[in-house]
């Protein structure tokens, strides 16, 4: 299956595919559809139903195979990757037993064990990088990966019983509107699995409460030389705005349940700035009191600058789905069982971010998300672990299996 593996992460992440905020369209971007139709092919070849919308929301069928009455599973990964840093012309490099020392990508870029000292524990596995001039794009081609690999092996070991499974491969996960088109009725499961997650074992079903966040400046322009007491700069309005906030209360800065205030983005002129950030957090009241306190520096400039000096837009993106899916233990409790049995620890913490299934899980499909084997998301020091990527794919396998078991 390794082999299997490398040749379709390697067809996968070779074909760009980023989404794009500033595109009103969906897929935000039409090169997703390249890897969309590839995808159709595929499956069609296996001879499974499929379809693909007109928004590029692909969804398949694996029928069951046992008379059992057995949940329906579903299993989702998204076609586009972060826009982060460029995806075009990904050049894709496969290191065997890799040694645990430093990788050297390119004359200029090195994946060094200081910096990142967890590729110690990739020593013996086989490992796909990038050359250091693109991301590798396994968020989330790893997932996709992982989910064809287990239908072609469940459709090859009808041993194996498992009820229905559904599977989706949808755009725009990256820009957070992967869910903003999915027909839950259409998918038919009773729950899903994101697989979409980074190092062996990860198992997630708590999620960040997401809000973004737009502070626009308005200033007045006087020539400098005589702008006592008639000059506003709005980038100086913007960055007394962002000092109102708590400074040790950024990504740099967090971790584990700590929330964050994030500044994504800053531009402007003395005439008008603009900043833009995210807001995260776990807990629904800090999330709030994050929002307000936002909402409160920027009353403060009004008050100081004029109100017209000031616009503030928060718009909320995503929700923690621990609390859709808490009331459903199997949902966390099967994978476990499946991990443990094949000697895999289980690493059951919340995502410092957010899945397709924050939000699917508050439309009526809980969704928790389950790991690939992939780490450094978003750069050029990002690497997939073809080793971890087939226990993905042999997890996946466990939890269809074991629901028709336990039915």
């Amino acid at each position: 299956m390794k082999q299997q593996i490398i040749e379709r992460l390697t067809r996968y992440v070779k074909i760009d595919k980023q989404s794009d905020a500033f595109s009103e369209s969906t897929p935000s971007t039409d090169k997703q559809w390249d890897l969309l139709r590839l995808l159709e092919a595929e499956i069609q070849a296996l001879g499974l139903d499929v379809s693909i919308d007109d928004k590029g929301y692909l969804m398949a069928t694996l029928p069951a195979n046992t008379d059992k009455k057995v949940p329906v599973i579903g299993l989702l990964a998204h076609v586009d990757t972060a826009t982060d840093f460029t995806g075009t012309n990904v050049s894709p490099q496969v290191i065997d037993n890799y040694d645990g020392e430093d990788i050297t990508l390119s004359s200029s870029l090195v994946i060094d064990t200081a910096t990142f000292p967890e590729l110690k524990n990739y020593k013996g596995h086989t490992l796909m990088t990038t050359d250091g001039t693109t991301l590798l794009g396994a968020d989330n081609k790893a997932g996709i990966t992982a989910i064809m690999e287990a239908v072609i092996y469940l459709q090859a070991h009808p041993e194996i019983k498992h009820g229905d499974i559904r599977f989706a491969f949808t755009p725009d996960e990256e820009i957070g509107r992967g869910p903003h088109h999915f027909d839950v009725a259409r998918f038919a499961a009773d729950f899903a699995y994101t697989i979409d997650g980074g190092r062996l074992g990860e198992l997630q079903y708590e999620s960040f409460n997401a809000a973004g966040v737009e502070a626009r400046f308005y200033g007045v322009n006087v020539h400098p030389g005589s702008a006592k007491d008639k000059m506003i700069n709005a980038l100086t309005l913007g960055i007394e705005f962002n000092s109102a906030l708590p400074v040790d209360e950024v990504p740099e800065k967090t971790d584990n349940y700590e929330g964050f205030y994030h500044l994504m983005a800053m531009e402007g002129s003395v005439e008008e700035a603009v900043l833009r950030y995210i807001i995260r957090d776990h807990d629904k009241e800090k999330f709030a009191a994050r929002k307000a306190l936002m909402e409160q520096a920027a009353k403060d400039i009004a008050v100081k600058y004029g109100d017209d000096k000031v616009k503030l837009t928060i718009e909320d993106q995503y929700f923690n789905m621990g609390e859709k899916i808490t009331p459903h233990p199997e949902l966390i409790e099967i994978p476990q069982q499946v991990m443990n049995e094949l000697g895999i620890e289980p690493i059951v913490e919340p995502i410092r971010g957010g899945t397709d299934g924050s939000q699917l899980s508050y439309m009526g499909l809980p969704t928790p998300n389950i790991f690939t084997g992939a780490d450094n998301f978003h750069g050029p020091y990002e690497f997939a672990s073809i080793d971890d990527l087939e226990k993905s794919v042999q997890t996946i396998v466990g939890i269809v299996s074991k629901f028709e078991a336990n039915a």
